[in-house]
């Protein structure tokens, strides 16, 4: 069953003030119920980890964002951008080992910079990298249960602006249900096989990049918009991302022309 469509920004713009401010209200509380049937339902993680980046540029504010994963083993891997700009520059961090989403991770605390170009000092090759692609500030929120970080979403902005409080906790409880879902029914003694579980999701995302290269080449379309049709079949007939990328790398299944 087709999913309905989701009113533009603009769109509920249009509408008024309160209608938008209701329907961004409906909508969080729908991700936060999707983040939370994780708990007790089969799920893809990587589908999470896109919807929580997606979710978090629709109803935070947010121009782009990225994901990065720790395996556990010491290694970070980007999980999900809501762009190709953003996925760039997540691999730049890791390529380069400076950022923000990096020093949040480390440190397991929420990282900021309102103005990048005020930070060159702090981070002298992410920030001319981050500048060059159009984001002149950012936020950056672990995933963190209690003591243990396994990652951070890092949310960048178009503007130089000062991070709104409420807009970062919410960033943070987000961050917070999706992490309980990633080790749901592990426990602190388990850690082989929560090392197991997300190994099986950067092995997942692999399988979503090659699936987004076969479509792109296909259709001659670029790589957002490869995502964008993958991500829209999964989820309008049902399907797991992870599964559909699969097939579709290995030639069993053709998807429909939009």
């Amino acid at each position: 069953m087709t999913e309905p469509r989701t009113p533009s920004t603009a769109e509920m713009t249009r509408a008024g003030p309160d209608v938008a401010a209701a329907d961004r209200e409906q909508r969080l509380a729908a991700l936060f119920v999707m983040l939370a049937d994780t708990l007790v339902a089969d799920y893809d993680v990587v589908d999470l980890l896109d919807r929580l980046v997606v979710g978090s540029v629709d109803l935070l504010n947010t121009t782009a964002a990225g994901l990065l994963l720790d395996d556990q083993r010491g290694h970070l891997t980007l999980m999900a951008s809501s762009s190709e700009e953003s996925r760039l520059l997540e691999m730049f961090q890791l390529q380069n080992n400076e950022g923000p989403c990096l020093d949040c991770i480390r440190t397991g605390t929420p990282v900021t910079s309102a103005d990048l170009a005020q930070d060159v000092a702090r981070w002298p090759k992410f920030v001319p990298a981050a500048l060059e692609a159009g984001f002149r500030s950012v936020v950056a929120v672990p995933l963190r249960l209690r003591d243990q970080t396994i990652g951070g979403l890092n949310m960048f902005h178009a503007q130089a602006e000062e991070v709104d409080p409420d807009t970062q906790r919410l960033a943070q409880a987000l961050a917070d249900v999706a992490t309980i879902g990633i080790l749901q029914r592990r426990s602190v003694h388990r850690s082989v096989q929560v090392a197991e579980q997300l190994q099986h999701a950067l092995n997942s995302r692999i399988a979503i990049e090659q699936a987004k290269g076969v479509i792109a080449e296909r259709r001659t379309i670029g790589m957002d918009a490869a995502f964008d049709v993958l991500r829209s079949h999964a989820r309008n007939n049902n399907l797991k991302l992870t599964e559909l990328a699969v097939s579709v790398v290995r030639g069993e299944i053709t998807l429909p022309a939009g």
